[in-house]
């Protein structure tokens, strides 16, 4: 019988995918409507609904980033996947819509969402289980077992970078709305994307910066 023997450990690898400058036309946007064309990306998700202030949002986020760094810092493992590199962990994405549309937005009790993280090319549907196991065992959170990992694409949408509280967002969407009728745009879907460049617990309320997007045809 042949046994296979461990991989030694590696050292860290050189940075090569900076999400900021590697997908600058995704995660680099300027603070004015702009077109892009989004490709099919990987996630890890889950599913919720509820008040984002609330403590369920909270632990899906937390389980969504232990996942994630759980797959950054394998390189220290002794089994280190395939294809490995260096990159930069993505920020937290959410697709937000409305439980009953009658209610409006008003009331945050109302809002249902899919967060997710986008994840390096390496990862398999066998990692993804492999470091989800791991996850749960060094890290424990019911809300692990929502995660799952599944390619998204958007194709052609209208995004801009919004500046302060989550709570101003319309006003942005009014100028993508706007810009979208003079360029002979529509707006294809109530959905919407939110990508959180900043860290809601290190940054002022002013400071936050999230990049909003919208499908178009």
């Amino acid at each position: 019988m042949i046994i296979a023997k461990e991989r030694p450990l590696m050292e860290k690898p050189l940075k090569l995918v900076d999400y900021k400058k590697d997908f600058k036309a995704l995660y680099g946007t300027k603070s004015k409507p702009e077109v892009v064309k989004v490709p099919p990306i990987r996630f890890v998700m889950a599913q919720g609904q509820g008040d984002p202030n609330e403590e369920p949002f909270s632990q899906l986020t937390t389980a969504l980033y232990g996942f994630s760094y759980a797959v950054k810092m394998s390189y220290k493992s002794r089994n280190v996947p395939e294809d490995y590199y260096e990159y930069k962990v993505f920020p937290l994405e959410g697709v937000w819509d409305l439980i009953d549309y009658e209610m409006g937005s008003a009331d945050k009790s109302n809002y249902k969402y899919t967060l997710m993280i986008r994840q390096p090319d390496f990862l398999t549907p066998s990692l993804f289980k492999r470091f989800l196991e791991e996850t749960k065992k060094k890290k424990p959170n019911d809300m692990l077992d929502r995660l799952v990992l599944e390619e998204m694409e958007e194709g052609l949408c209208c995004q801009m970078l919004h500046v302060g509280s989550y709570d101003d967002e319309p006003a942005t969407f009014d100028q993508m709305t706007d810009f979208c009728r003079r360029e002979g745009y529509e707006r294809v879907s109530m959905l919407h994307r939110e990508i959180y460049l900043s860290d809601p617990r290190k940054t002022s309320t002013e400071k936050l910066k999230t990049i909003l997007r919208f499908q178009i045809e």
